[in-house]
């Protein structure tokens, strides 16, 4: 006989106790759907106040805060309040409580699936956090409440880019342009060079150049130019190049190699390109005015450094003169060098001479004895022949400096006297090369009185053209 155990109605009594578990789950799901429903409902109604309402409501209700629809609409509903002056104005922290529902949602649906089930009238809340942003942004930046247009430019771009990252705008523009160059400009105007260079190199590297950004350009070098970061700076250097070509960017390269080179670093810079041949005029200028002005920043430069880089500083001007022969500053400046050195060397000439009177001046009476006044005629000859020595040791390089100024100013002049619409430089160096030539050639002029009169004469006669020149302009 086999005994019947009594399962089957056991298993009865338990069916019927799950089923009525699940309905009784479904029935509390469908009341919480239908609690949301009824939040949608007042937004698509637009009737935000009601529909904050429920949602500040179910925020508070365990049944309901930890879901991420119900922070989906407290972001979207907070959003449409901020965007909205009138609202706004009675809830004042919008933003704030936005921002904070925003950052929640993201947290629980990464994926936006809460978002994408609603359709294209999903990210709404996102374009009301941007647009309110915007304005505010706006808003603050013509009142110069430079730390509120930051925060609020900020946040149109970060909310801008998350609209633009989930193609939830068909702007073939990846970030929103105003808002980062806004933002850029509010942090510049606090002081903050780092953080308003993200934002214009974030817009230098896709390729934004109107012509009104082009000053952003520039704060950009500068930038890297005063912090000594030549691998950003030479990358945006090459990129402004590109997008402005008319514009003069050798003043900007040439100003971070005198911020961060050393004289000796622009010297073999100097040899190293002009061999190249990738010197330009306004380059060769610009080492020129460097190597010319060297021993004014270095005062302890002796005097073979400084008559070395006088040379290299006239050779700079020469060679952009090379360039371009209407260069009148740089031929004037390539002459200037010497005619230094002519008026040096003739200092030091008349100096000897005024020696030599000095000691006819000073010469004792001759002794009666004729040995000692052998022995005092031969020290008085051994004294006047060493200074006479030093005159004629100084010949050469008076004639030469003379020489070589006189054939530079005389191109400067060239190069300006028929000119009428010289600026006030021009006119100055016009002015200064005339009167330096009538100078040189008065001394030419001078030397040659009672021994070569043809040279005296043609002499005379530039020195006097020169003088007429002068006075006449």
């Amino acid at each position: 006989m086999i005994l019947q155990h009594k399962n089957p109605p056991k298993q009865k009594h338990m069916k019927q106790f799950f089923i009525t578990a699940i309905i009784t789950c479904l029935s509390m799901g469908s009341l919480q759907a239908q609690e949301l429903k009824k939040v949608q409902f007042f937004m698509v109604g637009g009737k935000i106040a009601e529909a904050k309402a429920e949602v500040d409501k179910a925020i508070t209700d365990p049944k309901f805060s930890g879901k991420a629809e119900t922070y989906y609409w407290r972001s979207r509903i907070y959003a449409a309040i901020y965007n909205k002056p009138d609202l706004r104005a009675k809830t004042p922290n919008a933003k704030e409580i936005a921002d904070e529902a925003f950052a929640k949602y993201q947290q629980m649906d990464p994926q936006f699936a809460v978002l994408k089930e609603l359709g294209p009238e999903g990210p709404q809340g996102y374009f009301d956090l941007y647009s309110g942003s915007f304005q505010d942004g706006v808003r603050t930046f013509n009142s110069k409440k430079w730390d509120s247009a930051a925060y609020y430019f900020q946040s149109s771009v970060r909310t801008y880019d998350m609209i633009s990252q989930n193609k939830w705008i068909t702007s073939k523009t990846p970030f929103d342009t105003t808002s980062l160059l806004y933002l850029g400009y509010a942090y510049q105007n606090l002081q903050k060079a780092e953080e308003a260079v993200q934002q214009y190199t974030r817009l230098a590297d896709n390729r934004v150049a109107e012509e009104s950004f082009i000053d952003m350009y520039r704060y950009v070098l500068n930038h890297y130019t005063t912090t000594k970061n030549e691998p950003m700076f030479r990358k945006y250097l090459a990129i402004s190049k590109e997008y402005y070509p008319k514009e003069n960017w050798d003043d900007f390269e040439m100003e971070y190699l005198d911020k961060n080179l050393s004289l000796v670093e622009k010297t073999a810079l100097y040899e190293k390109e002009s061999a190249a041949g990738t010197l330009n005029e306004f380059k060769y200028l610009q080492f020129g005015d460097w190597f010319a002005n060297a021993k004014s920043k270095d005062g302890n430069m002796d005097s073979a450094t400084h008559a070395m880089y006088s040379l290299k500083a006239s050779d700079a001007f020469q060679k952009a003169y090379g360039q371009n022969n209407k260069n009148a500053v740089a031929a004037f400046n390539a002459g200037l060098i010497y005619y230094n050195n002519f008026n040096d060397y003739s200092d030091k000439y008349f100096e000897n001479i005024r020696a030599l009177q000095q000691l006819n001046v000073n010469k004792p009476p001759a002794d009666k004895d004729p040995k000692k006044r052998a022995q005092q005629e031969a020290k008085f000859k051994e004294q006047t022949d060493a200074v006479k020595k030093l005159n004629v040791d100084l010949e050469k390089p008076i004639n030469e400096n003379l020489e070589v100024s006189i054939n530079w100013m005389e191109k400067a002049v060239e190069a300006l006297k028929n000119r009428t619409d010289l600026n006030r430089s021009e006119k100055t160096v016009f002015e200064r090369s005339l009167d330096m030539l009538a100078n040189m050639y008065e001394y030419k002029r001078d030397r040659m009185r009672g021994k070569d009169m043809k040279l005296y004469d043609l002499y005379d006669a530039k020195y006097k053209e020169y003088e007429s020149m002068h006075k006449k302009n």
